[in-house]
């Protein structure tokens, strides 16, 4: 099997060129890939397959040639993913498969808009958030409230006083499961900077990650909100990098890094 390994601010995928849609990904199949001592490693798997060949992606065909199938590292299904988005851009212009430039992404969420810059950023339109109220988080013996904001996945974005560097996200962060009956996304944030924060995150199917793309424009809407805005620019500093966030008033705008680092070939005699 042929892979190549891409990251986005050090949030990192296994990249998996299907061209004619023969890949079977078992949830087993994606945890072994992805296991950082038995297999390649990564927080996930993006498998590169035309639109025409998946059943969910075949109407965005016209609009998007390939679709970005995205599994967590444990083998569950994602609705999306803002680094692997870029990281799947990326691979698709250096494949000679994409024209640098600005083209869609088919994703579960719909088609995405990419463009890639000249200095190797990766901007994406991530479309309108969706703020659902609030809700609450239990976490090393606190509580903590923020904002339940939809990117296409589920997010719990909170601001926080508690230094975020102090945190133990070791283990799940307990949630509100009928609020969130299919798991969430949850980050902790603290202001830095005029609109700067920091943020960690603790990501569905994957624990800690060093990045969420997602996770991040959540991050921002929710220290706008914390502001008293609904607009603006926003850097946001995650483990592996910084991110910058364009909120408008009808979409949202992820900036931010994507590197291949690396290809070969995977063998597994249970595949």
């Amino acid at each position: 099997m042929r892979f190549v390994k891409g990251h986005g601010t050090e949030n990192d995928f296994v990249i998996l060129p299907d061209p004619e849609g023969r890949l079977d990904l078992s949830a087993e199949l994606v945890s072994r890939l992805c296991d950082r001592r038995a297999g390649i490693g990564g927080d996930g798997i993006l498998r590169v397959v035309p639109s025409t060949f998946v059943a969910e992606a075949e109407r965005y065909a016209a609009q998007a040639e390939w679709f970005m199938d995205y599994r967590n590292a444990d083998g569950s299904v994602a609705e999306m993913c803002g680094n692997g988005v870029r990281v799947f851009a990326r691979y698709l212009v250096d494949a000679g498969l994409a024209t640098a430039g600005e083209f869609g992404v088919a994703t579960r969420d719909g088609v995405k808009r990419v463009r890639l810059g000249m200095a190797g950023d990766v901007t994406v339109d991530m479309g309108r958030p969706k703020i659902l109220g609030e809700s609450r988080t239990w976490l090393n013996g606190r509580e903590y409230r923020g904002l339940n904001v939809n990117m296409g996945n589920p997010h719990l974005a909170c601001v926080i006083d508690d230094p975020v560097t102090e945190l133990d996200l070791d283990a799940q962060p307990r949630y509100d499961h009928a609020v969130y009956p299919d798991g969430v996304n949850i980050e902790l944030i603290n202001p830095v900077g005029d609109h700067a924060v920091s943020m960690r995150v603790y990501e569905r199917g994957s624990g800690e990650t060093r990045s969420c793309g997602t996770g991040a424009v959540a991050t921002a809407v929710a220290a706008a909100y914390a502001s008293g805005e609904k607009t603006g620019v926003w850097k946001v500093r995650v483990l592996g990098g910084t991110l910058k966030i364009t909120l408008d008033p009808d979409t949202s705008y992820l900036t931010g890094p994507a590197a291949l680092v690396a290809s070969g070939e995977y063998h597994d005699i249970a595949i």
